[in-house]
């Protein structure tokens, strides 16, 4: 009996399929059972290219939780608004809103800082940004002293770039190990070195260790803001690569800052399951720095809550991407123990807030203060006076310090938006109900470590 001659890979893609990984053990199948005819063509439909998904014709619709206080501000929203009627055509998109603290970016079309928008079956790199898990935990230190508490916090965390030598590092939990090493995208040896050095750092720019008093109860609290440090950003740097792919492929007019991986995808699958260890360690990297606080004190916490405000959430088929905003409905929370927390600026009160879903809140609330303007362009404005000037009115009678012992002059106060002004609209659109404030004692945040920066002392050298 003659067999039947083999199929090759060029005739696959004369068929129509594009090239790919999958050609090989599909022709393995394919010769092996020797498919021909309806069969054949039956097998192959699943390696088809599905349609290509056309932008919206018109922008989806979108909520506007922000309005212009002064001149400043009203370039500040044009610029969001125009961002955001952009964004809103990407295929996926079906809802959004923009929370008071928004603020341009990047490039036109790119979600603006204090951005919602919610996707079908699909998770959009570009809008959790590199900062994955970005958050705020709260530890209640109860009638410790705030001198003390801030004093053994500076001992125990870590600012600037890079990671902790071996001398210094904390434990890296063997659950935690095990998660990274069964996913597809964490589980190579730089990412978990990575991981292992990066666990109770904090980074740099708006990063800070913050200790207040609480209005209502007088205890002190201590609360950290960071996000997943160098293993989230390795992440989304896969994660981008993989969306690209599938841009090109069913989304070819897309903006590139917006490619996605569907969800109901292998692919999709893995990155989806890698955001939920990264939330993990990131969780994990703010609660070894409050226990070491707690150590070092001899105290036991009354309480503890913590949210993250950069990250990506699902219900059913909807995957909320917040980029740096804050959710107020339990359902995004799987682990929720409490109220959650916005922070305002170094001088101002960190809000404890709760709320509820709207039509137009989506579920979230602002992050923050946010910018009106650009770090350079703030520190032009300010460009009269020394910085040690600028930090004697800006941060009088708090304890504020810099991890580096170089005063960063682009997070003082007046480098972000009115802290009134974004409490006035959070109440005016819904956006939670204010339950506590921790008043301000003092903070730390990373500070201008690039003056000193190790390549600059070698170039000057």
């Amino acid at each position: 009996m003659h067999n039947k001659t083999n199929i090759t890979g060029k005739e696959l893609i004369a068929m129509g399929f594009k090239s790919g990984k999958w050609i090989p053990e599909a022709l393995a199948h394919i010769n092996t059972n020797q498919l021909e005819g309806d069969t054949l063509m039956n097998y192959l439909e699943q390696f088809r290219p599905g349609p290509i998904m056309d932008l919206h014709s018109d922008s989806m619709p979108y909520a506007v939780n922000i309005k212009a206080e002064n001149e400043l501000e009203e370039s500040n929203v044009n610029s969001v608004l125009g961002s955001m009627d952009i964004l809103m055509c990407t295929p996926t998109l079906v809802d959004g809103a923009v929370m008071p603290d928004a603020c341009p970016a990047g490039p036109k079309g790119t979600i603006p800082v204090g951005g919602v928008v919610a996707a079908k079956n699909a998770i959009h790199p570009g809008m959790h940004s590199a900062d994955i898990c970005c958050s705020v935990m709260l530890t209640d230190f109860g009638s410790a002293d705030p001198k003390d508490i801030l004093d053994a916090a500076h001992a125990s965390t870590h600012f600037g770039p890079g990671g902790r030598d071996r001398n210094t590092q904390y434990r890296f939990p063997k659950e935690l190990l095990e998660a990274f090493e069964s996913n597809f995208l964490l589980r190579d040896n730089q990412m978990i070195q990575i991981a292992r050095t990066h666990l109770g750092t904090q980074g740099d720019g708006n990063h800070f260790l913050f200790v207040g008093v609480s209005k209502k109860t007088g205890n002190t609290m201590l609360i950290t803001h960071h996000g997943s440090r160098g293993p989230g950003a390795r992440l989304y740097t896969k994660g981008m690569k993989i969306a690209e792919r599938f841009r090109k492929e069913i989304s070819p007019e897309t903006l590139k800052q917006n490619a996605w991986i569907p969800f109901d995808t292998g692919e999709g699958q893995n990155y989806w399951d890698a955001l939920q260890i990264i939330r993990a360690w990131t969780k994990k990297n703010h609660e070894v720095i409050h226990d070491a606080t707690l150590e070092g004190l001899g105290v036991k916490p009354k309480n503890r809550f913590w949210n993250e405000h950069n990250f990506v959430f699902q219900e059913d088929d909807t995957f909320y991407h917040a980029k740096g905003a804050t959710p107020l409905d339990a359902k995004f929370m799987p682990d929720i123990t409490g109220p959650r927390l916005i922070p305002l600026n170094m001088a101002e009160p960190v809000l404890i807030v709760e709320g509820d879903t709207t039509a137009t809140n989506l579920g979230f609330a602002p992050h923050g203060a946010g910018r009106n303007m650009s770090r350079t362009q703030h520190k032009k404005n300010k460009a009269d006076f020394t910085k040690e000037e600028v930090f004697m009115q800006e941060t009088e009678g708090l304890d504020v310090r810099f991890f580096s012992n170089e005063i960063d002059v682009s997070e003082l106060p007046s480098a972000y938006k009115n802290a009134t002004t974004v409490r006035d609209q959070m109440d005016e659109f819904g956006l939670g109900t204010v339950q506590d404030e921790v008043m301000p004692y003092g903070c730390i945040m990373a500070g201008d470590w690039m003056k000193h920066a190790p390549w600059k002392k070698r170039k000057h050298r």
